[in-house]
């Protein structure tokens, strides 16, 4: 299935006009919609509660703030996007915390387009870990974007990091719009003997006869490594040259903590591509 809505975050970060950029090249490939999020920080609930009145001079003076901050950003989304060849596209103004309001919208999304998190600047309504938050509790795909570089045709080379478990399945099924778009797509399998039965006889062969199915020529790499697997995946990629990474996300959150899995917090601390990441 294409990418047909997309959902970008909106924020004052000096990466979004990045961001924008990779959410209107697939927009072009899928004939998509961009959808440009914006969210006050102001929990929705806050204008349920009965306790609370909104309509005070000064309640009411700071969400008139918090709405003009985001409506400024979403200024320069329109003002970003019309750069690029016609897309359609909406501007959304969110009035909810931004990881709730985040969540809430992109399960009406194909796909979520998000920067990895940069503890080295405060964006409007940032939050530590936002993008692994969203992928842990959304239900969606979110692609999330590095804090330096520029990435042009994520499909160009796909690099799958592949562990036969459910949540790379999930991702695998979730990134098929860029694999079948892909020039190059690898698979990389990494201690399969520590999996005794997971990968079949030949580790890679089962999922590149899945992929084949669907038209897609993949090349499998198969590599023993007693260090950190993060680190070996990104090594991978840098070696190979692929222009994004598909892999499952691991850990769950707990109120507003969030514990990853090793290689997922590897992979998002240190990432230096685009990494498109499902749970």
């Amino acid at each position: 299935m294409p990418y047909k809505t997309i959902l970008v975050h909106v924020n004052d970060s000096a990466r979004f006009a990045e961001r924008v950029n990779t959410a209107v090249n697939i927009a072009i490939a899928d004939h998509g919609h961009v959808i440009g999020a914006a969210m006050t920080g102001v929990s929705r609930y806050l204008y349920q509660s009965p306790s609370v009145d909104t309509g005070a001079p000064y309640i009411a003076g700071q969400l008139e703030f918090t709405s003009q901050r985001a409506n400024d950003v979403l200024d320069d989304f329109e003002e970003e996007i019309t750069k690029y060849e016609p897309v359609t596209f909406e501007r959304r103004l969110v009035e909810d915390e931004v990881a709730d309001g985040l969540i809430l919208h992109a399960r009406y999304c194909d796909l979520v387009v998000m920067g990895q998190s940069d503890p080295d600047e405060f964006a409007l309504g940032g939050i530590p870990d936002l993008a692994a938050y969203v992928m842990l509790n959304s239900g969606r795909p979110v692609l999330i974007i590095p804090k330096k570089g520029e990435f042009r045709n994520v499909h160009d080379k796909v690099l799958v990091a592949w562990d036969a478990s459910v949540a790379s399945s999930r991702a695998l099924a979730n990134a098929m719009p860029l694999l079948k778009r892909a020039k190059k797509v690898n698979i990389a399998v990494f201690n399969p003997a520590s999996q005794p039965g997971a990968h079949g006889d030949q580790a890679g062969a089962d999922i590149a006869l899945y992929l084949a199915r669907h038209d897609i020529d993949v090349t499998v790499t198969s590599r023993n490594t007693e260090g950190n697997i993060g680190e070996a995946i990104l090594s991978l990629a840098s070696d190979l040259g692929s222009t994004s990474l598909v892999m499952g996300g691991y850990g769950h959150t707990r109120f507003r903590e969030i514990l990853l899995g090793g290689v997922t917090r590897t992979v998002l601390d240190e990432m230096t591509l685009p990494v498109l990441m499902s749970h």
